[in-house]
């Protein structure tokens, strides 16, 4: 693992950044309805117009991306005691299937975390699947029983 590089992701590696998440997706999902090259287009300048909001991590081996997880910064409204709030969303953590068991995923958390506190970020959110729980439990995170979320795409409308 030594010869494993984890830190920022570069523009040019935008396209195996969209790979990964094309891989992904087919892993979770499996067929994906938009062709590759145009998710491939597309991911890259999305990723290129929200460097504001999004750090991308990777994780490199002689120029081959084989991991990546992503911070999503979301800005907070100010309050007397401090002013200039934000909190962190710890998104889209892959490692390529030949790479996982090894740690690499637990680096990828740790670099996006050092941002997130270089940030100055006041938490971290992350939103897991079942076999990744144990990862992020070691990495600090905890189960709130304050945050609570709402899926719109299926919850009626209240009113």
């Amino acid at each position: 693992m030594d010869d494993i590089e984890v830190r920022a992701a570069r523009p040019e590696e935008l396209p195996a950044v969209a790979a990964l998440r094309w891989r992904w997706t087919e892993e979770v999902h499996g067929s994906v309805p938009m062709p590759r090259a145009e998710f491939a287009a597309r991911f890259a300048a999305w990723a290129a117009d929200h460097t504001a909001s999004h750090r991308c991590s990777v994780a490199v081996r002689d120029g081959e991306v084989l991991g990546m997880a992503w911070l999503g910064v979301v800005v907070r409204v100010p309050h007397p005691r401090s002013f200039d709030r934000a909190s962190g969303d710890l998104q889209c953590v892959y490692v390529t299937p030949a790479e996982r068991g090894r740690g690499l995923a637990g680096r990828l958390v740790g670099d996006v975390l050092a941002a997130a506190r270089e940030l100055g970020l006041e938490r971290m959110t992350v939103h897991s699947s079942t076999q990744a729980v144990p990862g992020y439990v070691r990495a600090g995170f905890a189960v709130s029983p304050v945050l609570l979320q709402l899926d719109l795409r299926e919850a009626p409308p209240t009113g």
